[in-house]
C-alpha cells in the first residue's frame, strides 16, 4: 500500500497534469476552430503556446498530444484517489502506471527539446506536464522497487533532471530573459 505522503503526491501530480492537458486541449480546439484566437497562454513570442500548437510537434501521432495527458492523468488521478482512500492497489498497476510516465518522461523529454530547439517558444501549460510527468515516475517506482538505489536518490535525481532543463531554458532564452530586467 502506498504511504499517505505518496499517495497525496499522486493525486496532486496527477490532478496537476490532467488540468493542464485539459486546458491545452480546450484551447486547441478554440485555435482551431476560432479564426484569429490567441490561446490564453500566450504572453509574447517567447512564452507561446500558440506556437507550440501550431507545430507538427504537437499531433506526433495524428492528434493533439494534450490529449494523451488528458487520458493518461485521468489514469493517475483515479490511482491518486484509491490510494488517498487507502485502497490496496495491486502491483500491477503500480507498474502500469511507472510504465506509463517512464515513456511519458521519454516524450516529454522530446518535447523538451522541440521547444527550446526546433519551435523555440515556452509553453506554460507544457511545462506543467514536463515537471509532473518525472515527479510521478518517482513516486510510482518507489512502490515498485522501495529498497532500489535509483530509487532511494529518486528525489536528488529529480532536482538534479528539474535544474538542467531549468538552465537549459535559461540558455536558450538569455536574451529574453535578460531583458525582462
Amino acid at each position: 500500500m502506498c504511504d499517505r505522503a505518496g499517495a497525496w503526491l499522486v493525486l496532486i501530480l496527477g490532478f496537476a497534469g490532467w488540468s493542464a492537458s485539459l486546458t491545452l486541449t480546450i484551447e486547441r480546439f478554440r485555435l482551431l476552430t476560432e479564426p484569429g484566437y490567441t490561446p490564453s497562454c500566450s504572453i509574447d513570442p517567447t512564452i507561446s503556446c500558440g506556437s507550440i500548437m501550431a507545430s507538427p510537434q504537437a499531433a506526433v501521432f495524428g492528434f493533439p498530444n494534450p490529449i494523451i495527458g488528458v487520458v493518461g492523468f485521468s489514469v493517475v488521478v483515479t490511482l491518486g484517489v484509491l490510494a488517498v482512500a487507502g485502497t490496496a492497489v495491486p502491483q500491477w498497476f503500480w507498474g502500469s502506471v511507472a510504465l506509463g510516465a517512464g515513456l511519458g518522461v521519454a516524450f516529454v523529454g522530446w518535447l523538451i527539446f522541440q521547444a527550446l530547439y526546433r519551435i523555440n517558444a515556452l509553453c506554460p501549460y507544457c511545462m506543467v506536464v514536463w515537471a509532473a510527468t518525472p515527479a510521478l515516475l518517482a513516486t510510482s517506482a518507489r512502490q515498485l522497487w522501495p529498497n532500489s538505489i535509483v530509487v532511494q536518490w529518486r528525489w536528488t535525481l529529480l532536482t538534479v533532471g528539474y535544474v538542467i532543463v531549468a538552465v537549459l531554458v535559461f540558455l536558450r532564452f538569455q536574451d529574453y530573459w535578460l531583458s525582462l530586467l
